[in-house]
């Protein structure tokens, strides 16, 4: 073929769109697929809303007052579900923090968040723990993450968010970008601030950040890959000494680049198992 015949030029650009409803589908399905953390799943009635908001026929206010009436209901039954009513309430807050056009890198917006988040169903919500605590993980053979200490919660926060504030992201390489942010999601995430729901706090309040930043975010990685973005973060701040295990980020680093980058990695928690763990 001739030059003239492989040029495109002269065709016309073909202009994309996402429509409501699909932009609607990939929160609903973050928000549900971010509950898979903590092995939460929606009820039936919750899966009827859905739909019936992704297709126009109930705002996102209407469904939360749906809600409300369906728990009410079910609780002067005794037929409760706290697991489900926990994703559901949960999930629609994440879908309402999406559509807010709002963030503020600091303590404050972080600590507003997991209010947000949880203020249908936890009483502290909003609130720092108190305690010390170890959480055993199943890639680490029931071994934990040194957490932050319950003392330091803020002021290690704080440290992490005015290092963040030196950093100019316009500045940056992709490439960059993505070990910033590993680096800082991870830094956060370490702290482990409050007593529940420390995961899906920090999946919102970066996705919100990263979009502050003017980053598009593929949500369906947070559908399909939540447990691996849990399991990555628990890696990337594991050591032991001991063993000589160092804290490795490349598997979240994996998981930005896929994020950011629409790259293909392969994602999978069973690659995360330190297998000199296995072995004591």
């Amino acid at each position: 073929m001739s030059e003239r015949e492989l040029d495109s030029s002269i065709n016309d650009y073909k202009e994309e769109y996402k429509s409501s409803n699909y932009i609607k589908q990939l929160q609903w399905d973050m928000a549900i697929g971010l509950q898979e953390i903590d092995n939460l799943k929606p009820s039936k009635y919750f899966e009827k809303l859905v739909n019936e908001n992704i297709d126009g026929n109930l705002t996102i206010d209407q469904v939360m007052n749906e809600l409300r009436e369906y728990y009410i209901e079910n609780e002067n039954k005794n037929e409760l579900d706290h697991n489900e009513m926990e994703c559901d309430f949960v999930s629609t807050r994440i879908v309402e923090l999406l559509q807010e056009d709002n963030f503020e890198l600091s303590v404050d917006y972080l600590k507003y968040v997991h209010k947000y988040l949880f203020q249908d169903v936890y009483k502290l919500a909003g609130n720092f723990r108190t305690v010390d605590f170890s959480k055993p993980e199943i890639i680490l053979n029931n071994d934990s993450v040194a957490y932050g200490d319950s003392r330091t919660l803020k002021e290690s926060l704080e440290y992490d968010i005015s290092l963040e504030k030196e950093k100019n992201y316009k500045d940056m390489s992709i490439v960059e970008v993505i070990n910033n942010v590993t680096k800082f999601s991870s830094n956060i995430w370490q702290v482990h601030p409050f007593r529940e729901g420390n995961t899906r706090t920090t999946a919102l309040f970066i996705e919100k950040y990263l979009i502050s930043l003017g980053y598009n975010v593929d949500n369906t990685l947070f559908k399909d890959k939540s447990v691996y973005f849990r399991n990555a973060l628990v890696r990337s701040n594991y050591f032991n000494n001991e063993l000589g295990i160092k804290e490795d980020s490349s598997y979240l680093i994996k998981f930005y680049e896929n994020l950011l980058l629409g790259k293909n990695n392969n994602l999978h928690s069973e690659d995360l198992i330190v297998f000199e763990l296995l072995k004591k």
